[in-house]
């Protein structure tokens, strides 16, 4: 009787569980952001965000990419440093910058895409150099970005540039940014070329992959931001406090793309950013969902 109880109880949450909103669907219904202070609020993969303002669709060195999906919003910090960034591109012989998703109006679990870019820390920047900066917004539709990996994941194409190479080691020297992820061919050619007697900022150049057309800026939390939760582990502690140029980055292009032979156990599947529910997420994100 007792386990009968049991799993008519466990059928109950199951039943409520699936019956609760889908975290993605409400923050995705959002077009404003909430009338609340900035703030970051839980991690990167899980959380919301209050207070967020919109990247101008336009600057004078700088155009923002995909209106239609209206993730042109982070927290201040994070505008006002791709603001920087996009002058910094022009400094080196670029246009300016391509910006790509930031987060939603609220942050919080994306419709589709990212499993991140929950609390208006995360940015994408198209690895594309602007010839124009007076796209419509059909053309930022239809345009696409470059990719700078090749397609055996191994090494940089003709698009990569040593242009490609100053720019992301400006993003990585900013105190700002706690890490940039790209492709490991990418951080493989930065670790090549970089000189020997500045090597420190590598540290913060992260292999991932999907990201051979864009390089993704992730930001600290920012002072006083209580709500929001830091990444673990560090970039020091994931590279054993070097550059990351070492072992490490290799099995990106060994043992990552072809695994040794044998019996492998497969991965149990863990639930993603999109079946979370408002359970899921910090309590503040009700709140951040309700404000006006």
């Amino acid at each position: 009787m007792i386990r009968i109880l049991s799993l008519i109880l466990a059928l109950g949450m199951a039943t409520a569980a699936q019956a609760e909103p889908k975290a993605n669907k409400l923050f995705g219904a959002q077009v404003r952001p909430s009338q609340q202070s900035p703030m970051p609020v839980g991690s990167y993969n899980r959380g919301c965000a209050a207070g967020l303002v919109q990247m101008p669709e336009s600057g004078p060195t700088w155009q923002v990419m995909r209106l239609s999906r209206n993730r042109n919003w982070g927290h201040p910090e994070m505008i006002e440093f791709l603001q920087a960034l996009s002058v910094a591109a022009r400094q080196i012989g670029w246009a300016g910058l391509y910006i790509g998703d930031i987060s939603q109006p609220r942050g919080g679990p994306m419709t589709s895409g990212h499993a991140s870019h929950q609390i208006g820390l995360d940015a994408d920047v198209w690895m594309l150099p602007p010839r124009r900066l007076d796209l419509t917004a059909s053309d930022r539709e239809r345009i696409s970005s470059v990719a700078v990996r090749s397609a055996d994941q191994r090494s940089v194409t003709p698009n990569w540039t040593r242009a490609h190479h100053t720019l992301l080691r400006s993003a990585a020297s900013d105190p700002r940014v706690d890490r940039i992820f790209v492709a490991a061919a990418v951080k493989l050619e930065m670790c090549k070329t970089a000189t020997r007697a500045d090597r420190a900022w590598l540290q913060k150049i992260r292999p991932v992959p999907g990201h051979d057309t864009h390089f993704h800026i992730r930001l600290k939390c920012p002072a006083g931001a209580v709500a929001c939760q830091t990444q673990k582990p560090t970039v020091a502690e994931l590279s054993n406090g070097g550059s990351g140029c070492d072992d490490t980055l290799l099995w990106w292009v060994t043992d990552y793309l072809e695994p040794p032979k044998g019996p492998q156990k497969p991965a149990p599947r863990t639930r993603g950013a999109r079946d979370f529910t408002l359970s899921d997420l910090p309590q503040q994100c009700r709140e951040v969902l309700a404000s006006r």
